[in-house]
């Protein structure tokens, strides 16, 4: 599935930087019986239902020309919401100094599955994060589940 995600991201990414807005992310999951094809977009001043209707508009006879997904899916546009999950390195980049809420697959040495701080920095290998008591903690980013930032409301 990874692959139709890559190949939809770079087919679409072209025409919706065009129309004004960033390819945030692409995901195709099946829920239950059906399939989703989510993409996400963003601008500085965020998303709201005009936009993504603007951006199903260019992008739905597209998909449907490349004809990348055989199966019969929902197409869905979205912002990534106030609480965005963090993916990719550019998604990491723009997010530095953010309170952020890490999730790993299984318990740490220190009993832990997840932490909560500032991201720091974060190379191929690992994510760094300040905790509350500004301790720098190093996490393996083979061991991430979900890298996700914080809305303090």
């Amino acid at each position: 599935m990874a692959n139709i995600e890559e190949k939809v991201e770079k087919l679409l990414e072209p025409k919706i930087q065009e129309i004004g807005y960033e390819l945030y992310d692409v995901e195709y999951v099946k829920e239950g019986k059906n399939y989703y094809l989510r993409i996400i977009i963003d601008k500085p001043e965020g998303i709201d239902l005009k936009d993504c209707e603007i951006v199903n508009n260019a992008i739905s006879d597209i998909l449907d020309d490349a004809n990348y997904i055989k199966e019969q899916y929902f197409l869905e546009v979205s912002s990534p919401g106030i609480e965005r999950i963090l993916k990719k390195d550019k998604h990491l980049e723009k997010n530095i100094g953010e309170e952020v809420k890490i999730r790993m697959f299984k318990k740490d040495d220190k009993g832990k599955k997840e932490y909560q701080g500032k991201l720091k920095e974060f190379n191929t290998e690992f994510v760094k994060i300040e905790d509350q008591e500004n301790q720098d903690i190093e996490i393996e980013r083979k061991n991430i589940s979900q890298i996700k930032t914080i809305y303090n409301w």
